[in-house]
């Protein structure tokens, strides 16, 4: 079967975050899956300006996964590449089924087009994007777009891959003419580490908060939250965002006295990244919303537990019985912290590691996804 990625940024785009991650990843899976070949075209764009882009040697770039990665040169904006536009109908063309990502960028309408012209199927990973709606900018402007893209589809030929049921609701609210499947984002399984780790130690709760710096992830409740516990709760933020933001969060970590239990870190990578796991005891995501939220399957792969917190599709996490899941509100966090941290975290942590590999490894996702190409077309199946 032959699949084209169609992406508007691409790995080693990395500093578009967990998007470019988990796209990466799942090309990956599917390149190594039996009877897939797979192509991606993408742009060269890495970041918000015409001047930000990956160093690319040669296009296409042949990764170690066995597929070829066409780069596009971009013009304007962060993913407007003519040559890419340009070269689309050739490479649907190719295609038994086409994998589009993103919904607000300048390949997803000429890519339904020319998919609805040539009769091909099409899996639309939206990210999210037309879930959370309520702070946007441009309403008018993304109004029509949709339409547009609504305008091109038909529920046989169109699927939205969304990660959660709260993400399907949502997205087939604004595209009622595609049909939708949930199929999770997968979670690359670090070694486990948990074997020889000091919990609290010093009779301390370590928590982490390990993402973006931005309103919408109710960072300000957590640290009200920390503020109505003793002094052995500390916090870690690891994240970056709007200095003017961030700024706001120091004078309030300040302002509630918090100084000396409260640590900013900025963003952490790489092994800096599994280091702030393995000196966490708990890891809380207190978001007024997310569609999958990647840092909660990656907490509970390094066997930390989580506190998630409604605003998230994590309900799981109780029944596995590897977490909780609360609103969000100072007083609800405080609660859940203090409850948490005389639970056998050990325990948790095991439970949501083993959770993670049965249901979550690359390899399972790409096997859930071929499937899904299969159903849609099983002439290129049968190649």
């Amino acid at each position: 079967m032959k699949v084209l990625h169609v992406i508007p940024s691409f790995y080693p785009a990395t500093n578009f975050g967990g998007p470019v991650y988990s796209g990466y990843s799942l090309c990956n899976a599917l390149a190594r899956h039996d009877g897939v070949e797979l192509r991606v075209m993408t742009t060269d764009s890495n970041g918000p300006t015409v001047g930000d882009r990956v160093a690319i040697k040669a296009s296409p770039a042949r990764f170690p996964a066995g597929y070829d990665v066409y780069y596009y040169r971009h013009r304007w904006a962060t993913a407007f590449a003519p040559a890419m536009l340009l070269d689309l109908w050739s490479k649907i063309g190719w295609a038994d089924v086409v994998h589009l990502t993103s919904v607000y960028s300048p390949p997803t309408i000429p890519t339904l087009l020319i998919c609805k012209l040539r009769k091909k199927p099409v899996v639309w990973s939206t990210r999210g994007m037309l879930q959370h709606w309520g702070g946007t900018t441009r309403k008018k402007v993304k109004g029509l777009w949709e339409r547009a893209c609504n305008m091109l589809c038909e529920a046989r030929r169109v699927v939205m891959h969304v990660t959660s049921e709260e993400e399907r609701r949502a997205s087939l609210e604004r595209m009622d003419r595609a049909s939708a499947e949930v199929i999770p984002n997968g979670i690359d399984l670090p070694e486990r580490t948990n074997a020889g780790r000091d919990w609290q130690p010093d009779e301390q709760t370590r928590l982490l908060y390990l993402g973006r710096l931005d309103p919408i992830k109710g960072i300000e409740n957590l640290l009200q939250a920390v503020a109505r516990l003793d002094q052995r709760v500390k916090l870690a933020i690891c994240g970056d965002g709007d200095e003017r933001y961030q700024t706001s969060l120091e004078a309030l970590t300040a302002s509630l006295a918090l100084c000396d239990r409260v640590s900013f870190h900025g963003k952490v990578t790489g092994e800096e990244k599994h280091e702030s796991f393995r000196q966490a005891d708990v890891c809380v995501v207190p978001s007024h919303r997310e569609n999958f939220c990647m840092v909660v399957a990656e907490s509970l792969a390094q066997g930390v537990p989580v506190i998630a917190s409604r605003g998230t599709p994590w309900r799981e996490v109780e029944t596995i019985g590897c977490g909780m899941w609360v609103e969000n509100d100072p007083a609800s966090l405080a609660v859940a912290i203090e409850r948490i941290r005389h639970q056998p975290l050990d325990t948790m942590g095991e439970k949501g590691r083993e959770w993670m590999e049965k249901e979550f490894s690359w390899t399972d996702v790409a096997e859930k996804m071929v499937r899904l190409y299969q159903r849609l077309a099983p002439a290129g199946a049968a190649r």
